[in-house]
C-alpha cells in the first residue's frame, strides 16, 4: 500500500514531499475543523485519504445543499476510536450513555454496532426542529432481522419520530412527527442509507434501500424528549426497542432531499473503507469506480 495516503492529514509532508510527489489534502474549512476536533479526541489525525474522503463530503453536502439542514449528525466511522467517532460533525456532542458503548464495538469501515443494551443520546430533541421541518437519518451498515429501532424519539405517542422495528420479512418502519408510521415491506434488510423528511403537514418522504415515497401521513406536534440512536426515547427518557445494527452515520435536523443527503453519505462511506481497505487515496476517483473497488476488497479480492 502507499506510505503517501497512510501519512495524517497534518503531517507536515501530508501533501507531499520534494521529489516525490504530491497528494490532494482537505481543504473545506469546516472539514478541517471537524477532523482536528477528531484528532484530538482519537489522540492523532486520521490518514490522509480518510480525511479526504470527509472532506469530499463536506463539500458533497454544501453542494447539494443539505448541509446547513444537519443540526446534529456524526459520522460513526472513519475515526481512529470510538472518540473520535462520537465527535459530531455539527451539534452538541452525543452521550454514549453510562459508557454503554465500548472500543470494542467499533469497525473503522462499518461503524458501531449495537449490543442490545446501550443507545446514544443525541442531545437533540424532537422539538428542536419545527413540526413540518425535520429530517432523521442512518446508514446502516448490517442489521439482524429482526430488528428494533435505528433511532427514535417519543416512542409511540402522539408526534413521535422513528427509524427503525421491522420483522423478519423486512418490513420497515418510519415515523415522522406521528403516532402512525409508514411500513416499507422489503422483504430484506435495509443495509444502507434510510431516513425520513417532512417539509409540510399532510405528508412526510421516506427513503429506504435507494428508493423514495410519499407517505400520507398527517403531523401532529413533535415530543420534546431527546432523539436516541440504536433505540428510541419513550418520551420520558427511558432507552426501548434497543436496535443490534451496525450505523456508520446519523444525522437529525431540518427537512431537506433525502436523495442528495443519501448520496452524500453514501459515497462518503464507500471513500472511507477505499483509503482503510485499499490504502489509497480516494481523491478525484468515480464513485461508483470506487464502490466497485471496495465491493470487491469485502468480498476478498484485492488490486494486487
Amino acid at each position: 500500500m502507499p506510505l503517501a495516503s497512510k501519512i495524517r492529514f497534518d503531517h507536515p509532508f501530508a501533501g507531499g514531499y520534494p521529489g516525490i510527489g504530491s497528494q490532494p489534502l482537505p481543504t473545506d474549512a469546516d472539514a478541517i475543523d471537524y477532523l482536528t476536533r477528531m484528532a484530538a479526541a482519537d489522540g492523532a489525525g486520521v490518514e490522509t485519504g480518510v480525511a479526504v474522503a470527509v472532506d469530499a463530503f463536506f463539500r458533497d453536502a454544501k453542494e447539494s445543499g443539505v448541509f446547513s439542514a444537519l443540526k446534529a449528525c456524526c459520522i460513526l466511522a472513519g475515526a481512529r476510536t470510538l472518540a473520535g467517532a462520537l465527535v459530531p460533525v455539527v451539534g452538541d456532542a452525543p452521550t454514549n450513555v453510562a459508557d454503554g458503548f465500548v472500543e470494542g464495538d467499533y469497525s473503522r469501515t462499518a461503524g458501531l454496532t449495537g449490543d442490545g443494551t446501550s443507545y446514544i443520546d443525541s442531545g437533540r430533541a424532537n422539538d428542536d426542529d419545527p413540526q413540518n421541518d425535520n429530517h432523521n437519518a442512518v446508514y446502516i451498515s448490517a442489521t439482524p432481522l429482526p430488528s428494533n429501532v435505528h433511532l427514535g424519539s417519543g416512542g409511540a405517542s402522539s408526534g413521535a419520530n422513528t427509524l427503525g422495528g421491522y420483522d423478519a420479512s423486512g418490513g420497515y418502519a418510519l415515523r415522522s412527527r406521528s403516532s402512525s408510521f409508514a411500513s416499507q415491506s422489503l422483504g430484506t434488510a435495509v443495509t444502507n442509507f434510510t431516513g425520513s423528511s417532512r417539509s409540510a403537514s399532510a405528508s412526510f418522504t421516506s427513503r429506504v434501500n435507494g428508493v423514495s415515497n410519499s407517505e400520507a401521513v398527517v403531523s401532529q406536534t413533535p415530543s420534546s424528549d431527546n432523539t436516541f440512536v440504536f433505540a428510541r426515547n419513550n418520551g420520558s427518557g427511558t432507552p426501548q426497542s434497543f436496535s443490534q445494527a451496525t450505523l456508520a452515520f446519523y444525522s437529525i435536523g431540518t427537512s431537506l432531499s433525502l436523495e442528495d443527503l443519501g448520496t452524500a453519505v453514501t459515497n462518503l462511506i464507500n471513500r472511507l473503507k477505499f483509503a482503510l481497505l485499499v490504502g489509497e487515496n480516494p481523491s478525484g476517483l468515480d464513485p461508483d469506480t470506487i464502490d466497485y473497488i471496495v465491493r470487491g476488497y469485502e468480498a476478498g479480492g484485492s488490486l494486487e
